[in-house]
């Protein structure tokens, strides 16, 4: 008889309870991850993004000051230059960086064509002087001719007057005949008639003298004009500095031959400076000439006006000036570096918003949050200024939105923070 093996069996306690409690466990488990996947897309978020990776700035009301930053330096605001009046040699009395006062002889100009010139119209003019003294010599002479003529026409009158009595007396008296009394009336009328022709040569004598000698005189005074003009170019040799300051840069060489109006230093006004700022061109038909601008110039913030605006881009920028007020401040100096804020507009009470990167997708969408979720909406912008933007529509005071950079959110309808 062959026995089973229930002898070599062995009693073995199940373990059926703890396998049943761990597909509990995982159960359990289970059912928790997809109740949190189900919460965490509850909201219906189609793209989840960390909170700390973005910006979010709340709409505001009040004034939005629209402005430009720009940089620039710090410029004489005189600085004028000198040329020479005339071709010649030049003598530099001064150096780069010399200080001139106003008046101070900086170059002189040795010009020996316009010298000589000088001193050939001089020379005309002591001719012409000569001529005119020598006509009126000749007028005062004729003057006394004339004036004898008539002086003797005069006596020639008398005396015929004075005939013509006493034939008038005699032929009362019958001592004369009738044609010796025709004789003396004939004499008399004649002497009248010698005297008036005398008279009248002696006026029209008088105008030609004074015609000539005034022609004269015009010629003389016409002269002398050349000659103070000549005097005027050759004082003008002796170049004086019309500001103070100091000596700019040199243009030239000492001893050298220069041309007429050819630029010979330059030199710089230290009293009065202006700020030289170099403007963006896109923001040139924005500018106009007295915009307040913020100057920060080292540790002094100062005000001033825009004074001019080049009319030409260099560089895609535009150059502008502004003076400013510099009764309070010290130590500034010619090419100093500054910064500077342009007010281009001042707009009362509008909503605003913090500036930001999501400006850069045109200023048509925002993502508003509602809690941990940014939903898409569509926004109008404004104005912009360096730090806000202006909100025309689509937010109201309070809301919230991401003014970081969307090119991350895929343009997806809402955004899960996390």
């Amino acid at each position: 008889m062959i026995r089973d093996t229930s002898g070599q069996d062995i009693v073995v306690k199940s373990k059926s309870k703890i396998w049943r409690n761990g597909v509990i466990v995982a159960a359990a488990l289970l059912v928790m991850a997809l109740s949190a996947n189900a919460i965490m897309n509850s909201s219906g978020a189609a793209k989840s993004i960390a909170r700390d990776s973005v910006q979010i700035a709340a709409v505001i009301k009040g004034d939005l000051v629209r402005d430009l930053i720009a940089t620039g330096r710090i410029v004489a605001a005189n600085a004028p230059q000198v040329y020479s009046p005339e071709q010649g040699f030049v003598d530099l009395q001064v150096k780069a960086g010399d200080t001139v006062s106003e008046g101070q002889i900086v170059a002189i100009v040795d010009s020996p064509e316009l010298n000589n010139e000088l001193k050939q119209q001089r020379s005309e003019l002591d001719r012409v002087k000569g001529e005119l003294a020598r006509k009126e010599l000749e007028a005062r002479r004729q003057t006394l001719n004339l004036n004898k003529q008539l002086d003797m026409a005069q006596v020639e009158l008398n005396a015929a007057e004075r005939e013509n009595r006493r034939a008038q007396l005699s032929i009362k008296q019958h001592l004369i005949s009738q044609i010796d009394l025709e004789k003396a009336v004939d004499d008399l009328a004649r002497a009248k008639l010698t005297f008036k022709h005398a008279e009248q040569e002696v006026l029209l004598a008088r105008d030609t003298l004074a015609f000539d000698l005034q022609a004269a005189k015009s010629t003389v005074a016409r002269q002398q004009l050349v000659v103070d003009e000549l005097v005027r170019q050759v004082g003008n040799l002796t170049i004086t500095a019309s500001v103070a300051g100091i000596v700019g840069n040199l243009n030239v060489q000492p001893k050298a031959l220069v041309s007429k109006n050819q630029a010979l230093m330059t030199l710089v006004d230290l009293s009065a400076y202006e700020a030289e700022l170099q403007v963006p061109e896109s923001y040139a038909n924005e500018l106009g000439l007295g915009m307040v601008v913020e100057l920060k110039i080292g540790a002094n913030l100062v005000t001033g006006t825009l004074s001019a605006i080049s009319p030409e881009v260099t560089n895609r920028e535009v150059t502008t000036r502004v003076r400013f007020d510099q009764a309070d401040l010290t130590g500034i100096r010619q090419n100093q570096q500054l910064s500077a804020r342009v007010l281009l507009e001042n707009k009362p009470e509008v909503l605003k918003v913090k500036r930001g990167a999501f400006t850069q997708s045109g200023g048509f969408v925002a993502y508003k949050l509602s809690g941990n979720v940014a939903e898409r909406i569509e926004i109008r912008t404004g104005a912009v200024s360096v730090s806000e933007v202006e909100i025309l529509s689509g937010l109201n005071v309070g809301d919230q939105i991401i003014i970081s950079n969307y090119e991350a959110f895929n343009q997806a309808p809402s955004v899960q923070l996390n």
